[in-house]
């Protein structure tokens, strides 16, 4: 029997927002700069998406400052490796790979996120994952520099991302196999098959979509801000509106509760499908 674990990025497995972790401080763009005020005035200026606008943005400030290197691939890569993972994530991998291969279920991972790919490809779990979904630039040939985006993943785009996940498609530009009809025990993981893991409201057409479908959807959220009436506020909604079967906290150690949540629900998959 096979599942697929599916991960937002930011704000599941780590604290955060990716980008501004190493490299936006590197752009001197910190939590008091204009950088997401500009995004949002331009998006509603222009009738835009908010994510490319964010990505032409991003681009925008780093030619600005004459920091062009810092958007290649390379700089990227080295960035993510700031980034704060939650407790037990380096770990989690192989702990939940073991214990569902002892129950005769093997695992793929992914990632489906808005965040940076190449800030995620710099993380110490990057290579768990059968294939990282993640917004991503296109590169200058000779610079290396970005030169415009290339994939970018919002809160609706990620369903489209769950499907290709669903049907096998390891890639963004496939277009005419993701709308072939394929019989729904033939799909590489049926969507009752698969488990996703997000936190927020880029999350939720995706949770809801896997919940439905008969899959398994789990709200992460950061123990550390429940004190913040935001954070309990999106839970009680996700809650409310039936996006979520569990709530749980960032914390992936072995015996956690989102831990035993998951190997739960493995079992539960393979009394009903195995």
């Amino acid at each position: 029997m096979q599942c697929a674990l599916v991960y937002d990025f930011d704000g599941t497995l780590a604290k955060g927002n990716c980008a501004e972790h190493g490299l936006m401080p590197t752009l001197g763009l910190d939590e008091h700069s204009d950088f997401w005020p500009a995004v949002n005035r331009k998006n509603r200026e222009r009738d835009g998406d908010e994510i490319l606008t964010y990505l032409g943005e991003l681009a925008k400030r780093a030619r600005d400052v004459g920091k062009h290197n810092e958007l290649s691939p390379e700089r990227l890569q080295l960035h993510g490796q700031s980034i704060p993972l939650f407790p037990g994530v380096e770990e989690w991998f192989d702990d939940i790979n073991r214990f569902a291969s002892d129950q005769g279920i093997a695992l793929s991972h992914y990632i489906v996120s808005s965040g940076l790919e190449e800030m995620i490809r710099g993380t110490p779990v990057a290579k768990h994952f059968k294939k990282i979904f993640g917004c991503r630039y296109h590169y200058d040939a000779d610079s290396g520099h970005a030169k415009w985006p290339a994939v970018a993943i919002d809160y609706t785009t990620k369903t489209q991302y769950l499907f290709r996940i669903n049907k096998g498609i390891e890639n963004s530009w496939d277009n005419v196999t993701i709308n072939e009809y394929i019989e729904p025990g033939n799909r590489a993981y049926p969507f009752d098959h698969m488990i996703y893991f997000g936190d927020g409201d880029t999350d939720i057409p995706a949770m809801k979509m896997v919940k439905t479908q008969g899959g398994c959807s789990l709200a992460v959220f950061d123990s550390d801000r429940w004190g913040e009436q935001n954070t309990q506020e999106k839970i009680e909604k996700l809650i409310s509106e039936e996006r979520a079967n569990y709530v749980v906290p960032g914390d992936y150690t072995t015996g956690s509760q989102l831990d035993v949540t998951v190997r739960g629900v493995l079992r539960l998959y393979k009394r009903k499908y195995g």
